[in-house]
């Protein structure tokens, strides 16, 4: 009954539409990522430059996406969605002609990369603000849930396709795949119907919009909660998936070349995948059960828990199994968090909530996956790993002992104390509440 709670979302056609032209999407996109950091971590041997290959597209989502965020309250949504995703398109396009003809420097197969993740991160507001005009409120959590396990179902197939692909392949024809991934999108989003966004407030420059976005994620405790529990997850737990290829050649012992890599790379990103749709099937159900609390705070202290083991794996089977583990307590951190920021967000200011949120992730995200990088390449990847465990763990124990409210707020019920214009909101100082910092 609680998996069927999960999967209710999809009776709705619009969100089944849309869901499952994001998976075939998805798919191509974790092609592309296993084989960029494949490649880039063959070229150069270096675990900071694996990082930065993984880091390239996800940085940009705590740069331009509260831009996105700002605009996506006020414009198109759908119309800029299709646009984006044909951007990221012809992206894909290039970087598959560059490899093909040589151009394999990892400073250019970045570039690319990083400029993908910008459109990536534009559009990404956008697309998720529309997510209530798709299903009504009762099922918003099973349809983030979903959205969840889509994306690390992709996770699951695109890293197996990968392998396939470039072994018997290359890596051009990877890149190849996922540009022609994202017409599915396209058609998605051009066959459904979303109401016409209503705006409620008088535009007055992107600055102004961001500062009353940030002020209306300060005056909701659990919203203010979840920021706080994403950059420890971030920061501390989340850099494990940008050094998935150094793991993989150290597990390796150092031989057997590029594709070696990518093999390895293809089956610790599969297992976690596999986790990963796992824990987001089972988050509406754990909820249902035992509450937002006491769900997620087991979840980040288990994020800790299991990259110990992770780290310890002598083998990629051992330590695929246990990156399946990870990625599922991680999903249970990341979906949950984002379902309380949907939830108790103002339709007037959800583009701006949403893209804060991913801001607080993608900024702290990138510090913590170089500061690994760096750590694992003074040491390794077993005692990087093994430290970043114990590290999770530790913080959390202490905000659970310094900070009790911010545990308890995940489970307060919505108010009807929220902002319904720009006017209503006052101008905040900085994005920091007095004592109530948004980052860890």
């Amino acid at each position: 009954m609680r998996l069927a709670l999960a999967l209710r979302p999809l009776r709705h056609r619009a969100y089944a539409t849309v869901w499952t032209a994001g998976l075939v999407s998805n798919i191509g996109t974790w092609m592309q990522t296993v084989a960029v950091g494949a490649l880039v971590t063959a070229l150069t041997h270096n675990p900071v430059w694996t990082a930065v290959a993984y880091i390239a597209g996800f940085l940009p989502m705590g740069i331009i996406s509260p831009l996105g965020g700002a605009l996506a309250d006020r414009f198109d949504r759908k119309k800029v969605t299709i646009a984006g995703t044909f951007v990221e398109t012809a992206l894909a396009s290039t970087l598959a002609i560059l490899v093909h003809t040589g151009h394999t420097h990892p400073a250019l197969v970045n570039l690319i990369v990083f400029m993908a993740g910008c459109v990536a991160a534009f559009r990404m507001p956008f697309q998720q603000a529309m997510l209530p005009d798709l299903v009504p409120r009762e099922d918003i959590v099973g349809a983030l849930s979903l959205g969840s396990a889509q994306w690390n179902f992709g996770r699951v197939a695109g890293p197996a396709l990968a392998g396939i692909v470039i072994v018997a392949g290359s890596f051009s024809l990877a890149f190849a795949i996922n540009a022609l991934s994202f017409l599915a999108v396209v058609i998605a989003y051009s066959i459904v119907k979303v109401p016409k966004l209503e705006t409620h407030e008088e535009w007055q420059g992107i600055t102004k919009q961001l500062r009353a976005g940030a002020q209306a994620v300060k005056k909701d405790p659990g919203i203010r909660a979840a920021f706080v529990f994403i950059a420890v997850a971030s920061g501390l737990a989340a850099p494990f998936m940008s050094l998935i290829a150094a793991m993989a050649e150290e597990l390796a012992g150092g031989t057997g070349g590029a594709k070696a890599i990518a093999a390895g790379t293809g089956a610790l990103t599969t297992g976690q995948g596999i986790g990963a749709v796992l824990g987001s099937l089972l988050l509406p159900g754990l909820v249902d059960r035992w509450g937002r609390t006491r769900t997620l705070t087991a979840a980040l202290l288990g994020c800790g828990v299991v990259l110990i083991p992770y780290g310890l794996a002598p083998n990629v089977p051992t330590a695929a199994l246990a990156l399946a583990a990870v990625g599922g307590v991680y999903i249970l951190v990341l979906s949950g968090l984002s379902a309380i920021v949907q939830l108790r967000a103002d339709p007037a200011f959800r583009g701006r909530a949403i893209s804060l949120f991913w801001a607080v992730l993608s900024i702290l995200f990138p510090i913590g996956a170089l500061a690994q990088g760096m750590l694992a390449r003074a040491t390794n990847m077993r005692v990087t790993t093994v430290v970043a465990g114990i590290a999770v763990i530790a913080a959390t124990l202490v905000l659970h002992a310094t900070k009790p409210h911010l545990f308890s707020a995940l489970d307060d019920d919505v108010t009807d104390d929220k902002p319904d214009s720009l006017e209503e909101v006052e101008e905040p100082e900085s994005l920091v509440a007095e004592g109530q910092p948004l980052g860890a």
